[in-house]
């Protein structure tokens, strides 16, 4: 795709000149093509969008402001990858680390009590889809180590699957009886049927609330005795590059729908293997999605 912002734009190095000599919107440009792929570096350091937003400032005022130490010894996105690199690691010193609902405490067996919520930013938070978080076209080795290197050293506790590998196992056949099954399980309150999709070991988190449930067994109570108590409306989307859905509540006074959380599904061998829940407001308005089901997205 070309940005209508690309079109006629000068080169790389006359943009960089005009920045070094103190000219703001040649910087503005100079940067504008790497911005984005930066967010998605910080998110996956980070595991929080607001975190990466504030990492993301931070990198290019860095950037803007020792402009005159870049020697061109690298590629400029290599250049940049370290400033946000290491803005990232300085923010995980300054804050609460992001943790997982198995971070916070053991699973429970009772759905009676689902615990205070753990208010803050202390979780991990879903990863948007329409806010490209892949590596741009072109993108330099030295650039695509620095990633793979501080990722993995910010994130080396998170158990990594191969999701995009797991959904493309399915094929598309597969792909579109997974999302009707499940759509149709979950509207339809069947929980012999939702059950079936899930693997044996299967996890259900929900932060803020600190209650997580593990096995089937155990996550089929909670749906059964908690979330299958209101009817539901579901919107297939995609998180962190995963099968996700905006869950819509049904509200028994007006009989509308009211998005109540966002869930993103991990796989394994065909099944389910997590539902990952994000009931907080302040996630679900990263995904531009109507507060009511059947009304357009938010922009």
């Amino acid at each position: 795709m070309v940005w209508m912002d690309d079109v006629d734009a000068p080169p790389e190095s006359n943009l960089l000149a005009s920045a070094r000599e103190g000219d703001s919107a040649a910087f503005e440009r100079l940067v504008a093509g790497y911005r984005r792929e930066l967010y998605a570096h910080c998110y996956r350091m980070l595991g929080s969008v607001q975190d990466a937003e504030d990492a993301l400032q931070e990198s290019l005022l860095g950037a803007w402001r020792g402009l005159a130490g870049f020697a061109g010894r690298s590629s400029l996105r290599a250049w940049l990858y370290t400033i946000a690199t290491n803005a990232c690691l300085r923010l995980v010193t300054r804050r609460p680390r992001r943790m997982l609902s198995a971070d916070h405490g053991p699973p429970r067996q009772s759905t009676d009590d689902l615990g205070v919520p753990v208010a803050g930013p202390v979780w991990l938070e879903p990863w948007p889809d329409d806010v490209p978080a892949t590596e741009a076209g072109g993108a330099d080795p030295e650039a695509s180590y620095l990633r793979r290197e501080s990722v993995e050293l910010a994130f080396e506790r998170v158990p990594r699957t191969p999701q995009r590998a797991e959904w493309e196992a399915l094929g598309a056949d597969g792909q579109r009886e997974l999302v009707d099954a499940f759509v149709a399980a979950w509207e339809r309150a069947d929980l012999a049927a939702l059950t079936e999709l899930l693997a044996e070991d299967a996890r259900f988190t929900m932060p803020p609330l600190p209650a997580w449930f593990d096995g089937r067994a155990d996550v089929g109570r909670f749906f059964a005795e908690r979330v299958f108590a209101t009817p539901w409306r579901l919107l297939p989307i995609r998180a962190n590059g995963q099968l996700a859905f905006a869950c819509y509540q049904g509200d028994p006074e007006d009989g509308r729908y009211r998005l109540g959380a966002i869930n993103v599904l991990s796989l394994r061998a065909g099944r389910i293997a997590q539902i990952s829940g994000f009931l907080d407001p302040e996630v679900h308005r990263y995904f531009g999605l109507p507060e009511y089901f059947g009304l357009p997205e938010r922009r």
